[in-house]
């Protein structure tokens, strides 16, 4: 019998040496090593942050919230190199959404036989 387990490390492992996660490794040093990239990509992150803790927690998003993070998000648009962090995150992204649905197959398969 399959350990589910040890196949989960491997894939890990897999992940790990993938090209969209290299790429993504690649791109997010040269965020790190370029001040100006790694202002502006941290304080998009806060912004994130701050903006879904709230989502969360049920409150209201003010209008200057909104705002900030909408100017946040085009001054990261404007960074070469963030820009391509966020287009490496979205591969890599899919990747597991395809992998995802590998998974979740079998269960998908039993409940849709169950359904009939």
């Amino acid at each position: 019998m399959t350990n589910v387990q040890d196949q989960a490390n491997a894939l890990e492992a897999a992940l790990r040496e993938s090209e969209e996660f290299q790429q993504m490794k690649e791109l997010y040093s040269k965020v790190n090593n370029n001040a100006e990239s790694k202002q502006l990509f941290d304080e998009f992150r806060d912004i994130q942050m701050t903006l879904q803790q709230k989502q969360m927690q049920g409150e209201e998003l003010l209008e200057e919230e909104i705002q900030k993070a909408q100017n946040s998000a085009q001054e990261i648009e404007n960074d070469e190199n963030i820009r391509g962090l966020m287009e490496a995150e979205q591969k890599m992204s899919e990747l597991i959404q395809n992998l995802n649905r590998v998974i979740m197959k079998p269960i998908e398969e039993l409940y849709e036989i169950n359904n009939q």
